[in-house]
């Protein structure tokens, strides 16, 4: 599936408001890798760059723990920075910007994080990249992101109800996000020029009502815009979404609510010092 970044952006700059309020996984991974950083960093960062700042959960957090840093936030969606600017203290810089090209000067930052944006990027090879550039020598790169058995259930039941519901099921496969799997991510990492790159996945789990109130949530965020914008609806598609809820429930419902599984990738990496 190709990912359309230009809608991605759109969708979150519209949803920008409401994030805060549907993200309790988000909230949760960036308290995770706040940790991270603090048992990692060997010395105080000068500069901090936040890739995917959103409304600015995250470097409000890293303000708090090194107060003396200068804050940097890029993100694609503009409404995320201005939202982002409301949580931050004036002299943070916010950026509207691009994760593949960064704006930003070789050998800028001493601390570069991320979290919950790589799954919308189509070339991590790019990222990385950008982020090795503008690392100082000896600088330190955390980053958290979705992986591939992201929310397995609903994509397992998706396919079953449209392989069930249409003769024509390969038109629908493009409505669901596809993740990244673990591999893929460890062969682009070996690629770039890191010291030492330490990767780990762990796993989260919320519990919706109901496949609506679980793909609300994710439309609420402005997470369900990756697809290509001409794919089919109707009566076809609200059947397939019938049975996608039924076959969720009958194969993973407890108590009348369904289990939703994220699975994150946490990348810690230290760039190479200079000889």
């Amino acid at each position: 599936m190709s990912i359309n970044r230009k809608r991605i952006g759109r969708a979150f700059d519209q949803q920008a408001g409401e994030y805060d309020r549907h993200t309790s996984v988000q909230k949760r991974v960036v308290n995770r890798l706040v940790t991270l950083v603090k048992n990692h960093v060997e010395i105080t960062p000068a500069e901090v760059l936040d890739i995917g700042c959103g409304t600015g959960r995250l470097l409000s957090s890293l303000n708090g723990q090194y107060p003396q840093a200068r804050l940097y936030g890029l993100d694609l969606a503009y409404n995320m920075v201005c939202h982002a600017r409301e949580h931050l203290s004036s002299g943070a810089l916010l950026v509207n910007g691009d994760a593949e090209q960064l704006p930003f000067k070789n050998g800028a930052f001493g601390l570069v994080v991320s979290s919950s944006t790589l799954q919308w990027l189509e070339n991590l090879d790019v990222f990385f990249r950008q982020c090795h550039r503008v690392m100082k020598d000896d600088g330190l790169l955390c980053i958290a992101f979705f992986g591939g058995q992201s929310l397995h259930e609903l994509q397992e039941c998706y396919s079953d109800a449209a392989q069930l519901r249409s003769s024509s099921s390969g038109a629908y496969e493009g409505r669901l996000h596809r993740f990244m799997e673990l591999a893929d991510v460890r062969k682009v990492l070996e690629r770039i020029d890191f010291k030492s790159v330490l990767i780990m996945s762990e796993f989260e789990t919320d519990y919706y009502p109901g496949v609506p109130e679980l793909l609300r949530s994710i439309k609420r965020i402005g997470a369900g815009s990756s697809a290509q914008e001409s794919m089919p609806g109707g009566l076809g598609w609200r059947g397939i979404l019938n049975e996608t809820s039924r076959l969720y429930h009958q194969r993973y419902g407890t108590d009348g609510m369904i289990p939703v599984t994220y699975e994150v990738f946490y990348i810690i990496a230290k760039s190479r010092t200079t000889i």
